[in-house]
């Protein structure tokens, strides 16, 4: 089994939204990295577990757990004009996006916030507290996965 941590701003979509989601499972798209969505079309696999992590907000941080339960496919809302996410140079017989839905596991018991984890010496490896980082998909180690939940 992988672990990963997945970003998404609050305002766009939350823990809380893909709670009420039918079945509690929702596409994760609009990715347009190629570092991250090579990591969903190679790397995820079903049954990885995922820290769901609101990111541009008041209080960033580590806010619930997801599972993937569709490994990478084409992310349709590339070909879709009327999608925020559309891409003009996406051809869906060569997809460039990728996506994989997830389902909701937990709210985490609070937010484990950014500044937390930039303290903590068990995570100096973590990729999330390296300055510079800005990919929206991050893989996270089992040690670090289960650090963070002990301090839950």
């Amino acid at each position: 089994m992988n672990y990963w941590l997945m970003k998404s701003e609050p305002d766009t979509f939350s823990i809380d939204d893909l709670a009420s989601r039918p079945q509690q499972t929702e596409p994760w798209d609009g990715v347009r990295n190629y570092q991250a969505c090579n990591m969903m079309r190679d790397d995820m696999k079903l049954g990885d577990l995922v820290f769901f992590y609101h990111s541009n907000c008041t209080e960033a941080g580590i806010v619930g757990m997801m599972e993937v339960v569709k490994e990478g496919y084409p992310d349709c809302s590339a070909f879709d004009p009327d999608d925020k996410h559309f891409d003009p140079k996406s051809d869906a017989t060569k997809p460039r996006w990728m996506r994989v839905d997830v389902r909701y596991v937990r709210k985490l018991a609070r937010t484990i916030s950014l500044k937390e984890l930039k303290t903590k010496a068990e995570l100096t490896d973590f990729t999330l507290v390296k300055n510079g980082n800005r990919l929206s998909i991050i893989p996270v180690s089992q040690a670090q996965w289960d650090f963070i939940l002990s301090l839950e």
